[in-house]
């Protein structure tokens, strides 16, 4: 089991550096309906990596390794796929960037994001965590590396629910902090909030090439094995 922590580590943490989820919940915890919607946007991430990292994993177990050991060549072909894209991506996110002076853009639905009730907001959670692009891959790549390790069941699960945990620790951070600071906490949260909003390019351009050489190295690896 630790080897397979050590393995997911990276993407857990790629997974836990998304500005636009940080800001989203930062920005419903200045809303009147903070105390429902906060929860609720969180449980909505939660679930959306339960849901797609438990499918994966059933789909993965007993088919990521050959016979020998080594891992299966699908397994190999998909974190190629994955780590292009992500270079891809950074390429993008660099060009994309937006220039001295000018404020980043954000997506429209965060200006409405005041008048959301629970329900919307635990949907918003969902897709953010289990549909955005760049969590989908990750949180892919995160069971198929835990079904190569071959370990049990019960220790796969376990895995998987480190690398949910992991990967919402800066959701289920700025939620903490409304909870136990109140209003003390505003100044904080702003704060993180105008960060991420004006680092967004860097910080995804970054996270987009380290991770897309991890996976790359990672598929060298087993098409070598």
């Amino acid at each position: 089991m630790g080897k397979a922590i050590g393995d997911i580590l990276p993407m857990a943490i790629g997974v836990a550096v998304s500005p636009v989820p940080i800001i989203a919940i930062v920005l419903m915890l200045g809303t009147p309906r903070a105390r429902a919607n906060g929860p609720a946007f969180t449980l909505g991430w939660l679930a959306g990596l339960t849901i797609v990292g438990t499918i994966m994993l059933v789909i993965a177990s007993g088919n990521a390794t050959e016979a020998s050991g080594a891992p299966a060549t699908w397994t190999s072909v998909l974190k190629l796929v994955f780590g292009v894209l992500f270079l891809l991506l950074a390429v993008h996110a660099w060009r994309s960037r937006p220039s001295a002076g000018q404020e980043a853009q954000m997506p429209k639905w965060m200006q409405a994001v005041d008048t959301f009730s629970a329900g919307k907001a635990l949907g918003l959670g969902a897709i953010l965590s289990g549909l955005n692009p760049k969590n989908l891959a990750l949180t892919v790549a995160a069971a198929t590396a835990i079904a190569q390790t071959s370990i049990s069941t019960g220790q796969e699960a376990g895995a998987l629910a480190v690398f949910i945990l992991i990967g919402s620790l800066t959701i289920l951070a700025p939620l903490v902090i409304y909870f136990a600071m109140g209003t003390r906490a505003t100044e904080i949260l702003d704060g993180l909030k105008g960060f991420m909003a004006a680092h967004n390019g860097a910080i995804m351009t970054v996270l987009f090439l380290v991770l897309g050489a991890k996976l790359i190295g990672d598929a060298i690896t087993g098409f070598s094995s």
